[in-house]
């Protein structure tokens, strides 16, 4: 019988209610491992440029919010906070491997050349650390992996096919037999068109509701192949749903402007915060606010509730941060017959093949 993911259901009341730790489902989990961009990073990338950006104030100690993200208050509730990778110290609990401004692929979006490396890169990193320390994932961990906005609002992608084939190849090494993820969360992306982004910096707003659906679609598809492998633990985090019922219900959750960003930089160097950033959607026009990485938080906690998960097995001893290297991750070079997408492509569409150098 074919084996589903979960996917997790977002209804007002769940959203409206405090995180709560259910034992039975989620102390299996010894440690905590994410990948991703700056939505997950708690602070590589502010490390990695000298403590220079983001700017800290405004943002909140390396955050790309104003205060702590989905993952560290998911880690709260989960008694897991990973180290950073750009902070080596003993890695009991996983690490955070997530830069702000990744993109799928090798690279960064934002800032690229700098050796900071995008979500596909920081996959193939692990791996690599993994096959150095002659080491398979812990089964008892819980993976993440949230990307793919970046290529739409950044690298100008005229379709969602390259990112997804990213994407494709980044779950398909975190699942495959090398690495041996058993727990892994992934997330979808939110309507990039409702963004404040949306609207500056020449961006089309149609286009990028388009892309977002046809990456969640490709998305889904290359979910539910990897699905029939017997031994994997699928938590799917519809984060489209829930940014679109938060907006359809923001009075009763408190959240006053869906629209605007709190946080506007005048210049480089000045800018002007709202009073009230737990009543915006937004801090600033790519990311959300602390109240509403909350909402996410709860929402990836409901999918972990709603999927159950193997009883634990003996740890296999801690991963060494240091075999990890970021910059021989990014000169990998996979060849494009590896960039695989999983499904078929959506009518209309076009399927032009980008290869990121």
């Amino acid at each position: 019988m074919k084996k589903q993911f979960i996917q997790a259901g977002f209804f007002l009341l769940p959203l409206m209610l405090p995180i709560k730790a259910n034992a039975a489902s989620i102390t299996t989990f010894n440690q905590l491992y994410v990948f991703g961009d700056s939505l997950s990073d708690r602070r590589n990338t502010y490390n990695s440029l000298g403590q220079t950006y983001p700017p800290s104030p405004p943002y909140a100690d390396g955050r790309f919010s104003n205060g702590p993200i989905w993952v560290e208050e998911l880690g709260d509730k989960l008694n897991l906070q990973p180290t950073l990778v750009t902070n080596p110290i003993n890695p009991t609990e996983g690490i955070n491997f997530a830069f702000g401004g990744a993109s799928t692929g090798l690279d960064n979006a934002v800032v690229p050349g700098l050796g900071l490396p995008g979500a596909l890169a920081q996959v193939l990193g692990y791996e690599d650390s993994l096959k150095q320390s002659n080491q398979k994932a812990n089964p008892d961990a819980l993976y993440t992996f949230w990307a793919g906005a970046n290529d739409f609002l950044f690298l100008d992608e005229t379709d969602f096919i390259t990112p997804a084939q990213y994407v494709s190849q980044a779950l398909n090494v975190l699942a495959g037999d090398t690495v041996g993820v058993k727990n892994l969360m992934v997330f979808n992306l939110p309507d990039l068109s409702k963004l404040p982004a949306a609207k500056i910096g020449g961006r089309d707003p149609k286009n990028l509701s388009l892309a977002t659906k046809s990456f969640n679609s490709a998305l889904e598809q290359t979910l539910n192949v990897l699905s029939q492998k017997p031994d994997l633990n699928i938590v799917y985090v519809d984060a489209y749903s829930l940014f679109e019922q938060t907006i359809a219900n923001k009075d009763q959750l408190g959240i006053k402007n869906i629209s605007d960003a709190c946080l506007t930089f005048t210049s480089p160097t000045t800018f002007i915060t709202c009073s009230n950033p737990d009543e915006y959607l937004f801090w600033d026009e790519f990311h959300p606010t602390a109240a509403t990485h909350k909402l996410i938080a709860t929402s990836a906690l409901n999918a972990i509730e709603a999927k159950s998960v193997p009883e634990p097995s003996p740890a296999l001893g801690t991963l060494a941060i240091a075999a990890w290297g970021t910059a021989a991750a990014i000169r990998r070079k996979r060849k494009q017959s590896q960039l695989t997408i999983v499904g078929r492509v959506p009518g209309g569409l076009s399927t032009h093949i980008k290869v990121e150098s």
